[in-house]
């Protein structure tokens, strides 16, 4: 038997959920945390190479590690991701060990970011419910110099909270021979590993 479901009980529902959403942000501000997110457009070029590592991770990561390095000396950081398929979760650790061992800048980092991940099932651990529900806000609500996409309305305040919270910090340019703001949310419309894009500096 389906329940009759009436128009304004679902509309109280959906009241709920965005004032839910809007209090578990509410605390995580208090407790000072940081947001790093790569949006990535849906039709961002690829890897040909898949064993390297794909440009957002890496721009994640040099977020991460700069983050560290403004919180303290020794502070260590970790990586948990969303359980994947075991297939494609081993596809994830061979690319973060080449980058971690084989590039410049991953073993430099390395030294502050814990190179081997842990896989956690999202809907059994609270902090990466939130990460899905930031996600989730990013994806509908906010968007950024070259994203064009609509966006919902009632999501866009949430979107501003969760973008609020994000790390800023800063990174020197050695082409321009100068420090630039780095932000811990960002747009690419590219995944390629630099050498696939034809670059020799950068972040």
């Amino acid at each position: 038997m389906v329940e009759d479901v009436k128009f304004n009980e679902l509309v109280a529902y959906g009241q709920a959920v965005l004032a839910f959403v809007r209090r578990v942000f509410e605390v995580v501000v208090r407790y000072n945390a940081k947001m790093f997110a790569g949006i990535v457009s849906v039709n961002a070029r690829r890897n040909a190479d898949g064993s390297f590592l794909r440009k957002d991770y890496a721009y994640l990561f040099e977020r991460f590690y700069r983050y560290l390095e403004m919180v303290s000396t020794e502070e260590m950081g970790l990586v948990v991701f969303d359980e994947l398929e075991k297939a494609q979760s081993r596809i994830l650790l061979g690319q973060l060990e080449k980058y971690f061992l084989e590039s410049e800048k991953g073993y430099q980092r390395s030294s502050r970011i814990v190179p081997e991940p842990f896989f956690v099932h999202s809907d059994l651990t609270t902090v990466v419910q939130i990460a899905d529900l930031a996600a989730y806000c990013l994806n509908w609500g906010f968007r950024l110099k070259g994203m064009t996409e609509p966006t919902r309305p009632e999501i866009e305040p949430l979107a501003r909270m969760v973008y609020d919270m994000k790390f800023v910090g800063t990174w020197f340019d050695e082409v321009g021979q100068q420090e630039k703001p780095l932000y811990g949310i960002f747009y690419t419309d590219d995944l390629r590993p630099k050498h696939e894009r034809g670059e020799t500096t950068g972040i």
